[in-house]
């Protein structure tokens, strides 16, 4: 086979998927495109199994980061840092929440130099994408939604009570019923909504199943090279200056090898991938790369810098009949889902024979449910379970946007999911972690979130060798502003649940013992403000939402080509500019539609649509 392309993608991802496979679409075009991990595993497409892919090294980077500001009461105080290793990148792992933004983070991407991509630039690239089924859950405005795209985007069936009755409390606070992917985000008041998730027909639609699967990954002109870690983009020496002809690559035996591109390389590695793999080859600040043993081929003093990210703080409360149990979740996914040495199946299907009745039921409901699930997609697990959220301005800053979101999650999980996916003892959050979090426990979580950060981190190369994981400081809190953003969101999280349309139905705030001790506070208080940033700083969790580390303007011109070197485009989260108010796959999606578009018009590739000017 040869190794000559004409374009050569790095990461099949969010945006490298869609960069691919569209560019792929032109026959006389040859695309290589190479990725860590292989295929999605089965439980993929299950839209609530998201922690079996997590913690697992399988489908998951497993990186973790300097948590700066907060993480205290975290293992090892480190943050965890999921990233997705498979084809689908992090839309194979993630929540499946799909949100565009608030128009005005586009258009203060485009004044503050990003030419063509204010919201009007941007816009047909999310439409491009969307195969929305509409549903009468949610409120929509037709005009900037499209239901013809390969990407599904749907309402879960069935609605669970728990996502509507917070629907009902933002409402009866003051937010209003709306589509916050369209006109409705405009309100400073904010909105309120179910979300629109990309799932089709209760599966999950990443960007495998959306743009790879079947035909594209059929064609001839497409060759993926899975389970390959790139280490370094080939960069040849020339008057004009360096040029990217072809990256290199460890297989999974160990050796190396390359391939090259005729026309142009395309980094889609992510937040972290991305400027790591730039460092490796070169491309980065001067000073940090020759500590790491680097050669500086460029100095570009950006990269890896400017990184954000989006924190939420969970309020847990017990909410029987509003929330979901362990146990319905189990039964859910189907009897192995119920084995020991968790569940009270057996670990053995061959000893299924000799259950007793009540375990005979209970197997015969899972594979009932199971079956539903398979067949119609109406099932509890159609859904990440991450199911409803509110946007709207404190009133503190960033008057352009909205700097707050508050979402539902609908479930309290389990022992093992706190300890392996949120890296927290369940004894030191909870005052009775084997009553909150026993099979049968209904609990809902409201989930605290700014969307507006001021603070950055960075990603640093911890050493020259290219699969050493990068060293990522998150740098949390640092400015003062995201502090007093945060304790006003979890105030306003508070009036929301004081709002609950059965009060009955919502039980006490459960409070961390050690927060309750260090801070006097009884059952029934007023949270102050310094428990509330106390919380903050032991138990927040990243929202796995990082960007901006090669961000428009610095390390990357509007169209994507990376400074100082010819032929190297970077397309993913890391050129955003600045992180947007909400959720990040779709704009992710979104910049690898343009970028093919970009890349097409520079190269008169014949894509099947072009929607840009």
């Amino acid at each position: 086979m040869s190794k000559r392309f004409d374009f050569v993608v790095v990461g099949a991802g969010s945006a490298g998927a869609v960069v691919a496979a569209r560019l792929s679409e032109d026959p006389s075009v040859r695309v290589a495109l190479l990725e860590a991990g292989g295929s999605p595993p089965p439980v993929e497409q299950m839209p609530a199994a998201c922690p079996a892919l997590q913690a697992n090294r399988e489908t998951d980077w497993c990186y973790s980061a300097d948590a700066g500001g907060v993480g205290r009461g975290l293992e090892h105080q480190r943050m965890m840092m999921p990233r997705g290793k498979m084809l689908g990148g992090s839309s194979g792992i993630n929540y499946m929440a799909y949100v565009r933004g608030h128009p005005g983070d586009f258009d203060a991407w485009a004044a503050g130099g990003a030419e063509g991509w204010g919201y009007a630039d941007v816009l047909p690239y999310f439409k491009k994408s969307e195969g929305l089924t509409p549903s009468d859950a949610l409120v929509l405005d037709p005009e900037v939604h499209n239901e013809e795209g390969p990407l599904g985007v749907s309402v879960r069936k069935p609605v669970l009570p728990g996502a509507q009755a917070f629907v009902e409390a933002a409402t009866a606070a003051g937010i209003r019923r709306g589509d916050y992917n369209g006109r409705d985000r405009l309100a400073p008041e904010g909105v309120v909504s179910l979300f629109q998730t990309t799932t089709r027909q209760g599966k999950r639609a990443s960007t495998y199943h959306a743009f790879l699967e079947g035909e594209a990954e059929a064609r001839d002109n497409l060759v993926v090279f899975a389970h390959v870690h790139v280490t370094r983009v080939v960069l040849e020496n020339a008057p004009s200056g360096p040029i990217a002809s072809g990256v290199e690559f460890r297989k999974a035996d160990g050796t190396v090898d390359s391939v090259f591109a005729t026309k142009e390389v395309v980094l889609s590695a992510g937040a972290f991938g991305s400027p790591q793999v730039l460092m490796l080859s070169g491309i980065g600040p001067r000073q940090e790369l020759e500590a790491a043993g680097v050669p500086c081929q460029v100095d570009s003093p950006h990269v890896g810098k400017h990184l954000k990210d989006h924190l939420h703080v969970a309020l847990a409360f017990p909410a029987p009949g509003a929330g979901v149990s362990m146990l319905e979740m189990g039964m859910s996914m189907g009897p192995d889902a119920l084995r020991a040495p968790a569940g009270p199946l057996p670990a053995d299907p061959s000893e299924d024979a000799a259950l007793p009745p009540e375990l005979a039921g209970l197997k015969q409901e899972a594979e009932r449910r199971i079956a539903q699930w398979a067949a119609t997609g109406e099932s509890l697990v159609s859904s990440s379970l991450y199911d409803a959220a509110t946007w709207y301005s404190t009133g503190l800053g960033d008057a352009h946007t909205h700097d707050a979101q508050i979402a539902v999650f609908v479930c309290g999980y389990n022992d093992d999911i706190w300890r392996r996916c949120l890296k927290v003892d369940p004894s030191y959050y909870f005052d009775d972690p084997e009553e909150r979090l026993a099979p049968d426990a209904e609990t809902i979580l409201l989930l605290a979130n700014p969307v507006q950060p001021r603070s950055e981190g960075e990603v640093l190369l911890a050493s020259a060798d290219p699969v050493a994981d990068p060293d990522i400081r998150m740098n949390y809190l640092a400015d003062p502003h995201d502090v007093r953003v945060v304790v006003s969101i979890l105030r306003r999280a508070l009036e929301i649940a004081e709002h609950w349309p059965n009060p009955g139905q919502l039980g006490p705030l459960l409070v961390p013992p050690v927060l309750a001790q260090r801070h006097g506070y009884q059952r029934g208080d007023r949270p102050s403000d310094a428990m509330l940033e106390d919380w903050t700083r032991e138990f927040a969790f990243t929202v796995y939402h990082p960007t901006s580390t090669c961000r428009i303007g610095d390390v990357v011109d509007a169209r994507l080509c990376v400074k100082g070197v010819q032929n190297l485009r970077v397309a993913d989260a890391s050129v955003m500019p600045n992180v947007i108010s909400g959720n990040t796959n779709a704009p992710c999606i979104m910049i690898g539609e343009k970028a093919a578009e970009l890349v097409a018009r520079d190269h008169g590739v014949e894509l099947r649509q072009f929607v840009g000017a």
